[in-house]
C-alpha cells in the first residue's frame, strides 16, 4: 500500500469502501429474491394442503380424497411443469394415498419435523419443498398429509442470480476502479502543480507561484496558503538580504573613517595635541561601532525567535527617571527641557530588562532629534484597564510618507538632512520587535518640523 502512488491510493480507498457496498446491495439483492422465491412456493404448498384438506374422506383406517378426478389434474399426474406432489399417511406412517405423479416413489414422512413447518428435502435426488399436516375426525387424529412442490426452478433462478452477481462484481469493481483513478487524477493535479512549482523554487527563484484551482475547494485553500507562505518566505529573505547589506554598510563606515584616521595620523609626527585628538575621535568610533553591534545582536535576538521572558513588576515611573538620568548629560548639553509629572506609581507585569530598553530608546530618539533648547513631555495614565506611556518631543518631525517605513532596519527618515544627527536608524526597529513580543501596543504620530508622539499602551 506504501508504494502506491497517491492517485492509486485515492482510487484503491475508494474502490475498497465502494466495493463493500455494493457487495451488501447484491446481498440484499439475493436475499430478497430469494425470500420472494421461497414466499412463493410456500404460499403454493399451503394453499394446496388448505384445498385438500377440504376433500379428504376417511373410511376406517383409509385415507384419501373423495373424487379421484383430482389426481387427474395435471399439477398431480405429471412433474414436467410445476407438479405438485401429495401423499396420505396413516398413524404409523405408512402411505394411505398419492397422488400419480409419485409413481414409485415416496415424500418420506420425518417425525423430528413440526406439524404446519415447511422445510426443504429430497425426491429422486430432487430439491423439494414439504409440510406435514395432521388430519382430524371429530378431534381424533387419523393421519397426515403431505404437500410438496419442487425446488428446481427456483434453486436454478437463485443459482443464475449469484453466478451473474458473481461475475458482474469483479468487472464493476475493475471499471469503477479505472473511473476513480481518472477522477483522482484529475482531483490531485493541483498537487502535481504544486509538486512541480515547489521543486523550481530556490533561495535565488522565489517568484514562483502556484496556479490557483478553478473550483474554491481545500485544494485551492492549500495553493493559495501556500502561495502566501512563498510571498512572506520571499519577503523575509529580501529583508534578510537588506539588512545584510545595510549592516554591512553601517559597519564598514566607522571601521574606514577609523582606518582612514589612523593612516594620516602615521604619515608623519604630531604634536601631542594633535594626536590626543585624533584618538579620542578614533574612540568615539570605536564607542559608535560598538553601540552598532549591540543593537544588531539585540535586533537579531528578536528576529529568530521568542526569548525566554521575565515576567515581573515593572515600575514605569523607575524606569523613565532612570533613563533621563542615563541621558542628562545630552539632555543639559542641548537644554532641551523635560516635563513629566506622575500622580502615582503606574506598575505593569512584563519583563523588565525589554521595557526598559524600549523607553531607553525612546527617550534617546527624542533628545537625539530635538532641537537646541527644545521641550520632551512624558505622561503616565491610566484608561480603561490599560497603562499608557506618552513622549512627544517637538523636534524636526518626521514625512507622514516615511511613518510606515521608520520600523525598518537601518531607515533614517529625515536625518540625511541634518548630518550632525549620528544614528544608525536601528532603535525603533528594536522597539517595535520588542512591543510584538511583549504585546505592547505601539502608536506613533509625527509632524515635520512640529515633533512626534510616541504612545505605548500596556495591558
Amino acid at each position: 500500500m506504501q508504494q502506491l502512488s497517491f492517485k492509486n491510493r485515492i482510487a484503491f480507498n475508494y474502490i475498497l469502501t465502494t466495493g463493500l457496498l455494493i457487495f451488501v446491495v447484491f446481498l440484499v439483492i439475493y436475499s430478497i429474491v430469494k425470500f420472494t422465491v421461497y414466499s412463493h412456493i410456500n404460499n403454493d404448498i399451503k394453499s394446496e394442503a388448505e384445498k385438500h384438506l377440504t376433500e379428504i374422506e376417511i373410511k376406517g383406517n383409509h385415507i384419501g380424497l373423495i373424487h379421484d378426478e383430482e389426481w387427474m389434474e395435471r399439477e398431480h399426474n405429471t412433474v414436467a411443469v410445476n407438479p405438485v406432489f401429495v401423499q396420505f399417511f396413516d398413524l404409523n406412517g405408512l402411505i394411505a394415498e398419492k397422488s400419480p405423479n409419485l409413481k414409485i416413489h415416496t415424500l418420506a414422512f420425518n417425525s423430528k419435523i413440526p406439524d404446519y413447518e415447511l422445510f426443504d428435502t429430497e425426491l429422486v435426488h430432487k430439491s423439494i419443498r414439504q409440510i406435514q399436516i395432521p388430519i382430524f375426525q371429530n378431534g381424533i387424529k387419523k393421519g397426515y398429509l403431505s404437500v410438496a412442490m419442487s425446488l428446481e426452478d427456483a434453486k436454478m433462478v437463485l443459482h443464475n442470480l449469484s453466478k451473474i452477481l458473481m461475475i458482474a462484481y469483479p468487472l464493476i469493481l475493475l471499471i469503477l476502479f479505472v473511473i476513480a483513478r481518472l477522477i483522482a487524477g484529475k482531483s490531485i493535479k493541483p498537487i502535481s502543480s504544486i509538486i512541480e512549482t515547489s521543486n523550481i523554487i530556490t533561495k535565488d527563484n522565489l517568484k514562483s507561484r502556484i496556479p490557483l484551482p478553478q473550483n474554491r475547494d481545500e485544494l485551492y485553500t492549500l495553493s493559495q496558503t501556500i502561495n502566501n507562505l512563498l510571498d512572506r518566505i520571499e519577503n523575509a529573505v529580501e529583508r534578510e538580504k537588506q539588512f545584510t547589506s545595510d549592516a554591512s554598510h553601517e559597519l564598514r563606515t566607522p571601521l574606514t573613517v577609523l582606518k582612514g584616521t589612523l593612516e594620516v595620523l602615521i604619515r608623519k609626527p604630531r604634536t601631542q595635541s594633535e594626536y590626543e585628538d585624533k584618538i579620542v575621535y578614533s574612540i568615539k568610533e570605536v564607542n559608535r561601532l560598538n553601540n552598532l553591534v549591540d543593537q544588531l545582536l539585540l535586533l537579531a535576538r528578536f528576529e529568530n525567535q521568542k526569548q525566554s521572558l521575565k515576567i515581573e513588576k515593572v515600575y514605569l515611573n523607575a524606569l523613565i527617571l532612570d533613563s533621563l538620568i542615563l541621558y542628562s548629560g545630552k539632555i543639559n548639553a542641548k537644554k532641551i527641557n523635560v516635563h513629566h509629572s506622575f500622580s502615582k506609581d503606574y506598575i505593569i507585569e512584563s519583563d523588565n530588562y525589554l521595557v526598559s530598553t524600549i523607553i531607553s530608546n525612546i527617550i534617546s530618539n527624542a533628545i537625539k532629534y530635538s532641537n537646541e533648547e527644545g521641550e520632551i513631555t512624558i505622561k503616565l495614565t491610566k484608561k480603561e484597564g490599560q497603562t499608557i506611556c506618552s513622549i512627544s518631543d517637538k523636534g524636526i518631525g518626521i514625512k507622514a510618507d516615511d511613518l510606515d517605513k521608520i520600523h525598518h532596519p537601518f531607515y533614517r527618515s529625515n536625518a540625511t538632512n541634518h548630518p550632525e544627527i549620528k544614528g544608525n536608524g536601528l532603535g525603533l526597529s528594536i522597539v517595535k520587535r520588542i512591543a510584538d513580543l511583549l504585546q505592547i501596543k505601539f502608536e506613533i504620530s509625527s509632524n515635520l518640523q512640529k515633533g512626534t508622539t510616541v504612545i505605548l499602551r500596556f495591558k
